[in-house]
């Protein structure tokens, strides 16, 4: 597909920042960009924004086949709506799409990868115009029950570019024909249609009891490309959740306070 022509809005774009980034796109006369709802940090003058039921692909006529489209996205745990960002002036204009936590925004073009990647479900950060933003649902049960991402992903479709994000570093494998690679189940942020994803589960009583990763990992073949996350937000919430109701031992003591002044926990 890399040498045909863009059905999709073509778009440049820079992204900027370490671990809290954002992405700068440049919208030529009358180019769009979408995004889900709240993502937008800022823009130039002259683009004008369109709230729209669904994602960034052509619109189905009718109120019940919009309600079918928008009613994907809730499918996926994503919102109604979405918001498209329409470059209405006479020269090139620049908006940016901010990261919602610390980690890296993923540029992905489908054109360069057979035109489908599937996705977790709050993976995507914006598009450009056209792509479709669908349902993918897992074939095997034990794959849908265990493999993090419950039965529902996302399917990103086009020849557009795409952004994604994910938590902490972000890992980008090519697996060969053949090729396994285990994964952590939380820490899988997508994967081209040619990989197949299975679950494992861990061997040995002490293993799974003692071993702190739990009963299961994902299990992806290739062929096909794949991208992968340190640091899934579900990991750094527990983590929070944790440090936030532990008790730590000195509290109860006579130093109390004191004692975490000392270290530096005040």
């Amino acid at each position: 597909m890399s040498n045909t022509t863009r059905q999709n809005h073509e778009i440049d774009y820079k992204i900027f920042g370490n671990d809290l980034q954002y992405v700068e796109i440049e919208l030529d006369p009358q180019e769009t960009a979408v995004a889900e709802s709240g993502a937008m940090m800022m823009m130039e003058e002259n683009i004008s924004m369109q709230t729209i039921f669904g994602d960034g692909a052509e619109q189905p006529k009718g109120f019940l086949g919009k309600l079918v489209s928008a009613g994907k996205r809730v499918l996926t745990g994503e919102s109604l709506f979405m918001t498209a960002f329409t470059n209405d002036g006479a020269g090139k204009k620049r908006i940016s799409f901010a990261a919602p936590y610390t980690g890296k925004i993923i540029p992905i073009d489908l054109q360069q990868l057979g035109g489908t990647v599937i996705v977790q479900k709050d993976a995507f950060l914006c598009a450009a115009k056209g792509v479709s933003i669908g349902i993918f649902f897992q074939k095997r049960l034990g794959v849908g029950i265990f493999g993090g991402e419950g039965f529902i992903m996302e399917k990103l479709e086009g020849d557009g570019m795409v952004f994604l994000h994910a938590g902490g570093y972000i890992i980008e494998r090519e697996l060969q024909p053949g090729e396994i690679l285990k994964i952590d189940t939380g820490c899988i942020v997508g994967y081209t249609p040619g990989v197949q994803f299975d679950i494992e589960f861990v061997r040995g009583v002490k293993n799974f009891m003692f071993g702190g990763e739990g009963l299961y990992f994902a299990r992806l073949q290739g062929p096909g490309k794949v991208w992968i996350q340190s640091l899934p937000i579900s990991r750094l919430a527990s983590r929070l959740v944790a440090y936030g109701t532990y008790h730590r031992k000195e509290e109860g003591s006579v130093l109390g306070g004191l004692g975490n002044l000392f270290d530096g926990k005040e």
